[in-house]
């Protein structure tokens, strides 16, 4: 029976998911909504692109080897799942 670990990995993917959405709230990612809504209709031109911080490139490096390991870690759990079911 291979019900505990898909459980297990769900219940880890919701803690994950509740840490990033407290994280959010905590640095103001929903404030100004309103103005969101009507971000598509300005016309302005941004200005040229400017130079990217170290931060920033580490940070998109970071969220796609986050990307990476989670599924890695789908993949790995369902493997070991099916195995199990099989020896079983």
């Amino acid at each position: 029976m291979y019900f505990p670990y898909f459980i297990t990995y769900m219940a880890l993917g919701f803690a994950i998911s509740l840490a990033v959405f407290f994280w959010a709230l905590k640095n103001g990612q929903f404030k100004d909504q309103k103005r969101a809504r009507f971000l598509p209709l300005e016309d302005e031109h941004e200005p040229s692109a400017a130079k990217i911080s170290t931060f920033h490139r580490y940070e998109a490096y970071v969220l796609v080897l986050l990307a990476v390991a989670g599924l890695a870690a789908s993949g790995a759990v369902l493997i070991f799942a099916l195995l199990n079911a099989n020896g079983a």
